[in-house]
């Protein structure tokens, strides 16, 4: 029995071997047609994108027909080059370069010689294809822009690299692929499947018909419809008053987290990224270095968030038990909180929680952060336990929305001052300028809206989210799961009256609108740069964060225009009339609108550039307004303005 034991394990192997090679070369036939065949050519049918739609259903992203110049280099055969660059308005040098290109990628393969040709381009070169054998046309569906704003918001279609069709089976030399916004978040979705034919070729490399009568071929499949939590009309508006400014608007629905507006300034028309002049006007946008168009500053510029950052210094300083509603400090237009350091406010005379808010008073929010800190034996411990209150507001990290860009901020906590001060001695008096959003504190304009989110639902908040809809699936499940902080609602109160009477009493009295209950806080932040190696004090950047109404809120929204000054000059205008536009549909406050419209900060940023004004931005297609960028922003520790 053990004779035949290993004779009958070899014949069993050797026989399914051979059925399988059977299967594999006779009855299966998809090995051929996965294989680099010269017999069967195959040729794709490219669907439709889904379109885009805002939460009112108003259409924003369509599709327009296209066709791209495809080669396969193994079949050229006889061509009159000069005729067909003059046919397709290209160089020779083009020609050969992209030849050489294709060749690379495969001889027998298909690659792009030419994308996005319009109809009237196409219909000169179809009349005399059959004069440039190893060329066809395939057509293509590229996006057509309802709209001229959101370019941020949407992001583009570009083609794939050669790494990704290495990672990507699903991808070939030409396709197509979302980059940025939600045409990257949600490519999956909105590019359908595309379809596939294979035809068979004679031996004279003619096509004679689809191979096995078009038993392999499939249909291609659009991509779904979705829907957007943006208000169209609102996205338009804040880019509109954002115009001849820097910085970024977001907006957001406390009650869902849904983003209502995603403005970052300048931006530029969508609609010049498509078509043949797309990789010009990309480079043109993307070398940009004094308006960067490209940059996302809602999502990706993180700043020092100023006195906004003192709801949460007083926030904390309620749970921590240091202070209550009663409880006040003297300020005498600052405090002096160590030998030689003084930090300055404009207030004066006893400050508490209510209109210590609303006079934004440096004093007291200084004193709170100090008793906060020095309630625990040890500040490493004291600052990790602030750092938490502080990072449950979902702040210092990632916050998970469905864009695919974005920076975590900074919140400090003890391993932070164990880096700066490796040999220890610090402690609340070192690290007080935290209290009044400076310091080592910095956040990105999304995470400021979703800060007073989560203050206009009396602590908790919902995960911001652009997606609204997808036809025929649910969104994530992780955009419906309530996020609840540390601090308890009861606390909420309080200090939401002292930032509705910053709009009655306080540092924006003069922003009010009839009829609307806005809660907010101004804030200044200074800034210094090194510019030419000198370190420069620049503009303040203006910082404005609101919610509205302030019972039952249905809008929260951070404004910050960077080098724009006082809180109250250029950001605070900005929040007023976005909370009217989104909640009215209309302006009363026509004063503040044409303040905000005719105010133009491109002198600054000239300056900060070290350009004459206009000089790099009128090279670039449809900018929707300018800025510069400094490389790096420091913070000065022991002086804060607000007004």
């Amino acid at each position: 029995m053990r004779k035949l034991l290993l004779p009958s394990i070899i014949i069993v192997a050797a026989l399914l071997l051979v059925i399988r090679i059977f299967y594999l070369q006779v009855i299966n036939d998809t090995f051929k047609l996965k294989s680099d065949n010269n017999a069967i050519k195959i040729k794709y049918d490219y669907p439709e994108r889904g379109y885009i739609y805002d939460r009112n259903g108003k259409l924003l992203v369509a599709n327009q027909a296209s066709y791209d110049i495809m080669v396969i280099p193994r079949e050229l055969k006889n061509i009159d080059t000069l005729e067909f660059c003059q046919l397709l308005n290209i160089t020779k040098e083009d020609f050969i370069k992209t030849i050489a290109k294709a060749k690379i990628y495969s001889p027998r393969l298909p690659s792009v010689f030419l994308p996005q040709l319009n109809k009237s381009e196409f219909a000169a070169f179809q009349e005399k294809i059959r004069k440039f054998e190893g060329f066809y046309f395939q057509k293509r569906s590229l996006r057509d822009y309802e709209v001229d704003f959101g370019a941020n918001v949407f992001g583009f279609i570009t083609q794939v690299n050669e790494k990704l069709i290495a990672k990507n089976p699903y991808y070939n030399s030409g396709d197509l692929i979302g980059q940025q916004g939600v045409e990257q978040s949600y490519e999956e979705v909105l590019r359908g499947i595309k379809g596939v034919k294979y035809i068979q070729k004679d031996k004279y490399n003619r096509e004679i018909g689809s191979y096995k009568n078009g038993k392999y071929d499939t249909i291609a499949v659009q991509g779904e419809d979705i829907n957007l939590t943006l208000d169209a009309e609102l996205q338009k508006y804040g880019e509109q008053l954002m115009i001849n400014k820097r910085g970024g608007i977001v907006a957001i629905e406390p009650k869902t987290g849904e983003i209502l507006a995603l403005v970052t300034a300048p931006s530029y028309d969508p609609g010049i990224l498509v078509g043949r002049q797309r990789s010009k006007n990309y480079t043109l946008l993307y070398y940009d270095s004094i308006a960067k168009p490209l940059y996302d500053r809602g999502l990706l510029a993180e700043y020092p968030p100023g006195s906004p950052f003192k709801i949460l210094t007083g926030l904390i300083g309620l749970q921590e038990g240091v202070v209550d509603e009663q409880t006040s400090f003297m300020c005498h237009h600052g405090f002096s909180y160590a030998r030689g350091r003084f930090m300055k406010c404009h207030g004066f005379g006893p400050h508490n929680l209510h209109n210590g808010i609303y006079n934004s008073c440096n004093t007291y929010f200084a004193n709170v952060y100090m008793r906060t800190i020095n309630k625990y034996t040890k500040p490493s411990a004291a600052v990790d336990v602030w750092s938490n209150h502080v990072k449950s507001f979902g702040l210092g990290d990632f916050m998970g929305y469905d864009l695919p860009t974005g920076k975590r901020g900074n919140v400090p906590d003890s391993k932070t001052y164990k880096k700066i001060y490796p040999n220890g001695g610090w402690r609340s008096t070192t690290i007080v300028s935290n209290a009044i959003g400076q310091g080592e504190v910095l956040m990105t304009p999304i995470q400021l809206a979703n800060m007073m989110a989560t203050v206009a639902n009396e602590g908790y908040y919902y995960t911001p989210h652009i997606i609204k809809k997808i036809k025929g699936e649910s969104i994530d499940k992780k955009f419906t799961e309530k996020h609840v902080t540390t601090i308890d609602k009861k606390y909420f109160k309080p200090m939401i009256s002292g930032l509705f009477d910053v709009y009655n009493l306080g540092t924006a009295s003069a922003l009010r609108v009839e009829g609307i209950d806005i809660a907010g806080k101004t804030g200044t932040a200074e800034n210094f740069a090194k510019i030419g190696g000198k370190r420069i004090q620049l503009k303040d950047h203006s910082i404005f964060v609101a919610f509205a109404p302030k019972d039952n809120p249905k809008i929260a929204i951070a404004i910050l225009v960077e080098n724009g000054g006082y809180g109250a000059t250029i950001a605070g205008p900005i929040a007023s009339l976005m909370i009217e536009k989104y909640l009215r549909k209309k302006i009363t406050r026509t004063d503040l609108e044409t303040r905000v419209l005719n105010i133009s900060l491109k002198d600054r940023y000239a300056i900060l550039g070290g350009m004459k004004e206009g000089s790099a931005i009128e090279s670039t297609p449809k900018i929707l307004g300018a800025k510069t960028d400094v490389s790096k922003t420091e913070i000065a520790i022991d002086s804060t303005k607000e007004n």
